[in-house]
């Protein structure tokens, strides 16, 4: 069983930043691509940025390119989101989510198969 465990949400200012953090358990975290989802109220759940297993591969959705940076520390099993320069429309909960299967590149919600409880992000204006 694969547990993922978000931490590092918050309230922050616009303009300001946070870093997530997504701790796994339960197989070899460095086979895997893992990814980073967001849900705001009332929409559905979008990705936001995705790393391959060895770390030399990332994808970000446009919205938060050059202010977004996902990064991995595969010898502490932990996945990271750097987020700079936080606008409002950034407010949603966080998800760090895992396929099933290792070295399997992907960027779609129904290709992840584990995922973690989320941490809210708030920024205010």
């Amino acid at each position: 069983q694969v547990q993922l465990v978000e931490s590092g949400g918050g309230l922050v200012q616009a303009g300001g930043s946070l870093r997530l953090s997504c701790v796994a358990s339960g197989r070899t975290f460095s086979s895997y691509t893992m990814g980073w989802f967001r849900q705001a109220p009332g929409k559905e759940r979008e990705f936001v940025a995705v790393i391959s297993w060895s770390g030399s591969n990332t994808y970000y959705r446009d919205s938060v390119k050059g202010r977004f940076n996902i990064s991995r520390d595969n010898a502490n099993n932990t996945v990271y989101l750097q987020m700079n320069s936080l606008k409002p429309e950034d407010t949603a909960v966080y998800y760090c989510a895992a396929p099933r299967s290792p070295h399997f590149w992907v960027t779609a919600a129904p290709d992840f198969g584990y995922w973690g409880q989320g941490t809210q992000v708030t920024v205010s204006s």
